[in-house]
Parts: C-alpha cells; sequence; structure tokens
C-alpha cells in the first residue's frame, strides 16, 4: 500500500492501482500489446468491467484493419450506442477506452519494432491525422491548421531527436513536498533531490494557510531564488478563495497554481488565471480533464497558462495529439501530468514526440517525474540530470515486471483476430477476482 505516503487534499488515502488489458494475437511473432489506465484504488473494477464491455470491439479484429483506420475506430470505442450513455468521453468507460487503445498502441509499435515516441516521429503528418478525432474541436483547431503545424514541424525534426537522444526531455520532481510529510523530511528529500541535479520542484497545498506558507518558504530557502517553484492544490477551493490563498504565496515566486479549483469550472479557472497574471502566476489543469472538448475550452477561454495531458484518462495517443496540437495552435507549453502507476513510463514518449514533432519548444516546458512504484514494470522510466532518456525498447514500457507470477495482480486478457474467437480473461479473472492492479508497495 502507498496509503499514507503520497496524498493530495482530494485523494487523502489513495491506493495507486490500474486496470491492466494485454492483447494477444494469433500472430507467430507471439507479441502481446499491454495497456492500463490508473486508478486510485475503489472503482478499479467499475473500470475493469467497461474494457470487457469494450472488448466487442476488438476481439476478432485485425491489428492492421485497425491502424489503417484509427480515427474510425477511436471513433468505434467512444461512440457505442450504449456504452456512450454513461460517457461520453469521459468517466470510467473513458478510463476503459485509454487502456484499451494504450494496449493496441504498444502493440503496434512492438510489430513495428520501435517505441511509441518513434513510431509517431517517424509518421507522416497524413498518418498522424487519420489517427485523431477532429469532431467537436473544429472550431478551435481544423484537420488542415492541424496538418499545417505537423507539415511545419517537419523543419529541425532531425536535429531536435537527436538533441533528445543526447540531452533528454526535462522533467520536474513532485516527491519532495507532499502533504503529511514532516520538515525534517522535507529537507532531506529537498537536498538528496539538488544533489541530484533536480531544478524545479512542486509543493502541494491547500490544507492550512499559514502551513502552506511555512513550508513554502522552508523549500524556497532549500532551493534557492534561481530554481523552479510550483504549487498544486488537487482541486481544494472555491474560486475566490483560491485567488485569495494563492496571492498570500505569491512572495515564493511559484511559476505555477495547478488544479486550483473544480477540474470542470472552465469560467472558474479563467477567473483563476486572469487575477493572478499580474503576480506572474499561471494556472496548470488538465489531469483530471475528461476530454479533448474541454481542453479546446480552456484553451479559447484563456483559463489556463500550462496544459497537463493524461496519458490514460483521455483516449489514449490518439486523443492526445489533438490535445498537443491544439496546444502548439494557441502557444500554451505543454507539461504533463505523470503522477501514477504506469504513466511516467507512457507520457514520456507523448511529450518527447510533441518536443520533435510539434510544439519544436522547450520553453517553460517540463514533464511531471514521481519516483514511486516504478519497480512494476520491466522497463520503468528513466531519469538523468533531471531529465527523461528517450526509451529505447519497443512499444510502450507498460510490460508487468512480475507478469506470469504466482503474485503477480490478475490482468484481462483478451485477443485481437484470435484463434479461439472470443474473450479469454486470466484464471484470477475467472475464478471471481478482481482484474486489476491494485494495493502494490512502494
Amino acid at each position: 500500500m502507498v496509503r499514507g505516503r503520497i496524498t493530495g487534499l482530494a485523494h487523502p488515502d489513495p491506493d495507486y492501482s490500474a486496470a491492466y488489458v494485454v492483447i494477444e494475437t494469433d500472430a507467430r511473432d507471439g507479441l502481446k500489446g499491454y495497456g492500463l489506465t490508473f486508478t486510485l484504488g475503489k472503482g478499479t473494477e467499475i473500470v475493469v468491467c467497461a474494457v470487457n464491455a469494450l472488448s466487442i470491439h476488438v476481439v476478432n479484429k485485425d491489428l492492421e484493419e485497425i491502424v489503417s483506420d484509427f480515427r474510425g475506430f477511436y471513433r468505434q470505442l467512444t461512440s457505442d450506442g450504449q456504452l456512450r450513455w454513461i460517457g461520453p468521453e469521459k468517466g470510467a468507460v473513458h478510463l476503459a477506452t485509454a487502456a484499451v487503445l494504450n494496449a493496441v498502441w504498444d502493440l503496434w509499435a512492438k510489430q513495428e519494432g520501435k517505441p511509441l515516441w518513434k513510431l509517431l516521429v517517424d509518421m507522416d503528418p497524413k498518418q498522424l491525422l487519420s489517427c485523431i478525432d477532429f469532431r467537436y474541436i473544429t472550431d478551435a483547431l481544423t484537420e488542415e491548421e492541424a496538418r499545417e503545424i505537423l507539415q511545419n514541424g517537419l523543419l529541425g525534426k532531425k536535429e531536435r531527436e537527436e538533441q533528445m537522444l543526447k540531452h533528454g526531455y526535462p522533467a520536474y520532481t513532485t516527491s519532495c513536498a507532499w502533504l503529511g510529510y514532516p520538515d525534517q523530511q522535507l529537507k532531506q528529500l529537498c537536498t538528496e533531490a539538488l544533489k541530484d541535479g533536480w531544478t524545479r520542484f512542486k509543493v502541494k497545498v491547500g490544507a492550512d494557510l499559514p502551513d502552506d506558507i511555512r513550508r513554502c518558504r522552508l523549500i524556497r530557502e532549500m532551493i534557492g531564488p534561481d530554481k523552479t517553484l510550483m504549487l498544486d492544490a488537487n482541486q481544494r477551493w472555491e474560486v475566490k478563495e483560491a485567488i485569495e490563498w494563492v496571492t498570500k504565496l505569491a512572495e515564493f515566486k511559484p511559476l505555477w497554481i495547478e488544479e486550483p479549483t473544480s477540474p470542470d469550472d472552465i469560467l472558474g479557472h479563467a477567473a483563476i488565471s486572469k487575477a493572478l497574471a499580474p503576480l506572474g502566476i499561471g494556472v496548470a489543469t488538465g489531469e483530471q480533464c475528461h476530454n479533448r472538448v474541454i481542453f479546446k475550452q480552456l484553451l479559447q477561454a484563456k483559463a489556463l497558462s500550462y496544459l497537463q495531458i493524461d496519458s490514460c484518462r483521455l483516449g489514449s495517443v490518439n486523443e492526445n495529439l489533438s490535445v498537443l496540437l491544439m496546444a502548439k495552435k494557441f502557444q500554451i507549453p505543454v507539461c504533463p501530468h505523470a503522477g501514477g502507476v504506469g504513466l511516467c513510463e507512457l507520457v514520456q514518449h507523448l511529450i518527447i514526440f510533441d518536443y520533435i514533432s510539434v510544439s519544436g519548444s522547450l520553453e517553460n516546458r517540463m514533464c511531471e517525474y514521481v519516483d514511486h512504484l516504478h519497480e512494476h514494470f520491466k522497463y520503468p522510466a528513466v531519469i538523468k540530470k533531471a531529465s527523461y532518456v528517450p526509451p529505447q525498447e519497443i512499444g510502450l514500457d507498460f510490460t508487468n515486471n512480475i507478469d506470469n507470477n504466482s503474485s503477480s495482480p490478475s490482468q484481462l486478457t483478451f485477443s485481437l483476430f484470435p484463434k479461439k474467437g472470443w474473450l479469454s480473461p486470466s484464471k484470477r479473472l475467472l475464478e471471481g477476482k478482481p482484474s486489476c492492479l491494485t494495493a502494490l508497495s512502494s
């Protein structure tokens, strides 16, 4: 269990978990696609049920059939005439969509013999666009505008890829200043992080203003005036309260306040953003944004200064591509959320692709990194000099490190174009045990 060690105000007792999907095929290469979506414990079984419901759109399909019309396949999953009633494109059914699609992308990248980021980077604009559903966002980004962005991104792409391979993508740490850490632990973790070369630090806030002031002062004194400090309230405040609270923390020069209020309150975020702009404090949000439409509205309303995609809440790579392109059009830096099971492993591919093929910039850009639960993956994310090292393993790095072990959490397995022709749940699922990664030890 990680309960009590890693907390935020909106989620005070997390039991970091994931619904884990494995796609098998009858191909002789024996490749499998691994996908997951991150949860906090209770409710994982609901996501698993949604994965089961979506499986009818996957089983008996050929991989080439899917990827040759990936936009159509994405829409098929998200527009099921009955399942969309419990969405559409939000909630448990959309988390399940992400898990299934993540597995498909992993399988595709493995079949091509490339890491996911390289698969994306090597695609031409036409093929990338064919993966994206532009429905409901054409008032903010047309397909032709997206094509122009990708076409422009071809210039200097080779040099940017070489830069990523040499230096990696800049990261920030969330591991030093979770709520509930005593001062001595904060000091120790900051000291260790500074020795390891970290220059960007995020502090959880929102429980008690005097305590926030004290903790922010402690962190700022530890890291010095030149390092970057960010704040994260995890949806704690009302709009007016957020403005007043963060104003009182302005002396510590935070770059942003993350999730200051409800993730659904676009106009509230816009009001907070407008009020804090004179203080030089931006608003960051996105980890609990349902879909590309919410991001479209946040961008149109000038409600955020930093956009935080999540690799498992949106509809996998497909939907994240549309958000990366909108962010480029609106000139808003993308700084992904990665605080959960497997999120660092997946989102590193998206943000490396974004730099090489879309944004072409590292200004005010960084990707979150947390140092827990990576041991559960065969190929965990690698950080050197406070930067993500572009992974070289083929696929998505989601392979479970304890797969096929008697102590392994159960997983939902089903087949694309299978010999037996239907859903093949794991033994533990048949025994009625939860099909999810749950209660992982730190």
